[in-house]
């Protein structure tokens, strides 16, 4: 909703002062080089990106327009589950968790965290690590440094569009000089019409270098940096998870070891200690 209301406001706030000022937007209505900008930049981003990365623009672009899920409630289920699960495997012996990681959708631990199950990346790399730290003899320092190789590509991977989009935004002003020198080269073969005629054709070419730049730094980087926000918040569940899940594997009890799981949590949506203590003692009594 922030998005469609930003682009509301800039485009009231140029049209509108633009038309403030006296100018008259039939000038800027030049559907022509909104297809000559727009299929330049939109061939550009074709030629330099894979189907998989379109289809990824494709669905984070409409992420965006979708409630954001990466909220409150859903570090609370996260730290919630990861509590059970260590307070199982601390009391009960590591192996008793196996059934749960292996098939999670069957588990009656996970059954009690619906928006854990529903988010596949958080359910896989608990699965995962919680398997590994099951039937390897791997210490908290390599596993560290695996998780964080794991957490750097997906990182990368979520931010293919963004850096496209960037690109995209890069070239846009550029295209609409483009769009302005055809218009000029345009105007020069007409150069035995009259001033007014001239004129017309003139401002006309100039459109083009406006409606580059405004594409470019109000509306392409702002959904580009819109995007990339919401997959810093998608890779911010991955180091809840593996803070707390190496502040077990270093000794620590499942309670403190969530707490340290909700401190590099963005302040936003961080839980307070009393809400996170209180989910845990529902987590205990739902046992």
């Amino acid at each position: 909703m922030l998005v469609v209301i930003g682009y509301g406001i800039v485009l009231i706030c140029v049209f509108g002062a633009y038309v403030g000022m006296g100018g008259h937007l039939s000038a800027l209505f030049q559907p022509l080089e909104l297809v000559l900008i727009g299929g330049a930049a939109l061939g550009a981003y074709v030629a330099a990106n894979n189907m998989r990365s379109i289809k990824q623009l494709g669905n984070s672009l409409m992420r965006l327009f979708r409630k954001n899920k990466y909220d409150k409630a859903l570090y609370l289920e996260i730290l919630s589950c990861l509590f059970v699960l260590t307070r199982k495997a601390k009391s009960e012996g590591k192996n008793v968790i196996e059934s749960h990681i292996e098939a999670p959708e069957e588990s009656d631990v996970f059954s009690q965290f619906p928006m854990v199950l529903e988010d596949k990346r958080v359910l896989n790399f608990i699965c995962d690590y919680f398997r590994m730290i099951i039937s390897s003899n791997m210490s908290a320092f390599e596993l560290e440094q695996l998780m964080d190789e794991e957490i750097d590509t997906c990182r990368h991977e979520m931010n293919v569009p963004v850096k496209g989009l960037k690109a995209v935004g890069d070239g846009l002003p550029a295209f609409g000089i483009v769009a302005a020198v055809l218009g000029v080269v345009k105007a020069l073969a007409s150069i035995d019409q009259p001033p007014a005629i001239l004129g017309d054709l003139i401002s006309k070419a100039m459109v083009g270098t406006f409606l580059g730049i405004l594409m470019a730094y109000g509306f392409v980087y702002p959904v580009a940096d819109a995007i990339e926000r919401r997959n810093n918040e998608s890779v911010k569940t991955l180091e809840c998870i593996k803070v707390t899940l190496l502040a077990y594997m270093h000794g620590y009890l499942p309670a403190v070891a969530v707490e340290f799981g909700r401190k590099v949590l963005f302040s936003s949506v961080r839980p307070s200690f009393s809400e996170l203590d209180e989910q845990v003692q529902l987590s205990k009594s739902a046992k």
